[in-house]
């Protein structure tokens, strides 16, 4: 119960901090460009709580699942303020200024990933090292019995070079029953240690009996972390845009979606998984987290930030504004889609985790 509790919290706190930056882009460029931002929510209403300030009202809504900033002159329905200057209409702003506020909350979450990603990257983050070394001797195990010990790196078994841990389980593997001889380096010094490769170890423990891994901790100098991050995460936004073409093509072939598409439920059940790993595991998950909804959001879907960014586009092109009750619908029936999606994938990730897959 505490577990889930622990997620559930984590899981809000994450969504309450991605959501708030994103929503922050487009209020801070919408104030900068002297538009009336008539309310900066978090949730979906009904309101439950608001207080105005200035010009703008701050309200917290009973639905904590998203957020909102609503614009002066952004929707072409609403009736026209006399008390209001015209310019301070979004509708009546130019093509760029408007383009810029759609973008903000997209480029809101990237710099945040960045930023995250600085952070680890200055922190240290695990990489491989290209050499295999020991990071924990099981007790009573082989391995124990000849004296190997945690930070001894394995250069060979057999003769045959060791440089990841795959090459010294295969080989390893070849040699169960018998008598093997590891190469190792110890405080620089380089020997040779004879141990047995069992047939049938206890569970988890391997043949030999150490657990391995070629990862070291690298700190990165905070002049170079930043470049290193952008890289990382372009690199990262690139994949999720393959990913999403991928899962686009099977859905339109009609075949099998695989199961690591994830919804609202499934996300919150990794971020349980990330919570059992410590802070800078649940910061790592936010940050791609982030950049996933930057990524979702640029894309040009219907009630999404980069839908409205294509009616734009389509001005721009045409010449003229489109019929604005024709693009209101559009974004409607984006959203209608875009909800039932998400109920379909909910519902997918409560079977799943009922199956405990």
């Amino acid at each position: 119960m505490e577990s889930i509790l622990s997620t559930g919290i984590t899981f809000f706190i994450i969504l309450s901090i991605l959501v708030f930056i994103h929503e922050l882009g487009h209020f801070l460029v919408a104030k900068w460009a002297g538009i009336l931002v008539e309310e900066f929510g978090f949730g979906l209403p009904p309101r439950l709580f608001g207080k105005k300030v200035g010009d703008t009202i701050y309200s917290i809504n009973w639905l904590p699942i998203g957020g909102f900033v609503k614009l002066y002159g952004e929707d072409a329905d609403e009736p026209k303020k006399t008390n209001v200057p015209l310019k301070r209409s979004f509708t009546n702003k130019s093509k760029k200024i408007r383009a810029a506020i759609l973008v903000a909350g997209v480029c809101m979450n990237f710099v945040l990933a960045v930023g995250i990603t600085t952070y680890l990257l200055i922190s240290g983050v695990p990489e491989p090292s290209g050499k295999v070394h020991i990071e924990r001797v099981q007790p009573g195990s082989p391995a124990q019995e000849v004296g190997l010990q945690e930070g001894d790196t394995i250069t060979a078994i057999e003769g045959q070079s060791i440089i990841e841990p795959k090459d010294l389980i295969d080989a390893t593997k070849k040699y169960v029953g018998t008598t093997v001889t590891l190469t190792i380096i110890r405080n620089s010094k380089e020997m040779e240690v004879h141990v047995l490769a069992r047939k049938e170890p206890p569970q988890g423990q391997g043949s030999i009996g150490v657990a391995i891994s070629d990862l070291q901790t690298r700190y990165y100098p905070v002049e170079q972390a930043p470049v290193k991050a952008v890289k990382i995460n372009v690199w990262r936004a690139g994949e999720m845009l393959k990913g999403i073409g991928t899962l686009l093509w099977k859905i339109v072939t009609l075949q099998k979606v695989q199961e690591e598409v994830a919804g609202p439920i499934g996300i919150a059940a990794v971020t349980g998984e990330a919570v059992k790993f410590g802070f800078k595991a649940v910061l790592e998950f936010m940050s791609i987290l982030s950049l996933n909804l930057a990524v979702i959001n640029i894309l040009p879907i219907p009630a999404l930030d980069g839908g409205r960014l294509a009616f734009l586009f389509a001005e721009k092109l045409l010449g003229r504004k489109l019929r604005p009750a024709f693009e209101q619908k559009t974004h409607q029936v984006g959203m209608i889609i875009l909800i039932f999606l998400i109920l379909l994938i909910s519902i997918n990730d409560i079977l799943r985790l009922a199956r405990g897959s």
